[in-house]
């Protein structure tokens, strides 16, 4: 299981948000210091998002992105505000080994299976943000702010085997709550989805977090805040 160090964006500043509310907000200092202790620790990928894309529902800080990619040796998986293409291009021209998009794979995965099929199944990462109901997993979208109009499983479907290889999926409710992951939703996805690579976020607070999602088979996992608040260290959570 990867584990891989995640740097939100705003206003050109490291921030972590508290469920995605943009009025619970934790100031980090400078994504370059980060990255550089990101890298210089072991880590492998970093995940960035642009926080600022997402509120505006177009990528706003590229050429920052390109800069930290630029910065160190680490493979970058960034998105935020993704809604194009064109968008999809200029990440990837910018040093993006990996683009993330969520409210456009939900809402026009025909669009995004499109863009697979020209960049690749290992530049296009479909991020999957859920909330519990009653019923079922809702996917959220325009940076958590919206319904996106379908359930985790009908998101899903809409990318049979071999259409799709990487997808993020969040339970909004653990996000930057250091309150541990939904292990057992993660487990219900490999289950109905071996073939994906899976990568979780949200929740994570100690390195025994880390161990029970791999155990889950987690391909990869996103931490941000347990890091920031040093909960753990990047080389401790490469060691488990």
């Amino acid at each position: 299981m990867l584990v891989i160090p995640a740097i939100d964006l705003r206003d050109g500043a490291c921030v972590r948000l508290l469920q995605g509310r943009f009025d619970a907000v934790t100031q980090y200092g400078d994504p370059f210091v980060q990255v550089r202790r990101f890298a210089e620790a072991g880590a492998q990928w970093v995940h960035i998002v642009d926080l600022d894309g997402a509120r505006a529902r177009k990528p706003a800080q590229v050429d920052l992105i390109g800069r930290l990619a630029a910065e160190t040796n680490l493979k970058v998986q960034s998105g935020g505000g993704v809604r194009s293409r064109e968008d999809v291009e200029a990440l990837l021209a910018a040093g993006v080994d990996r683009v993330v998009t969520g409210s456009v794979a939900v809402r026009a995965p025909q669009e995004v299976r499109q863009w697979i099929d020209v960049f690749g199944v290992e530049r296009i990462c479909v991020a999957l943000d859920v909330r519990q109901t009653q019923e079922a997993f809702e996917v959220a979208a325009d940076g958590w702010a919206a319904n996106g109009g379908a359930t985790l499983e009908q998101a899903l479907s809409a990318y049979p085997p071999n259409a799709l290889k990487h997808v993020l999926v969040t339970d909004i409710s653990r996000d930057g709550a250091l309150d541990g992951p939904n292990t057992a939703l993660k487990q219900y996805i490999r289950r109905i989805r071996a073939d994906l690579a899976l990568q979780a976020s949200g929740g994570v607070a100690s390195l025994d977090d880390l161990a029970a999602l791999k155990a889950a088979d987690v391909s990869a996992t996103i931490v941000g805040r347990a890091l920031y608040e040093q909960r753990f260290t990047v080389e401790a959570a490469l060691a488990v």
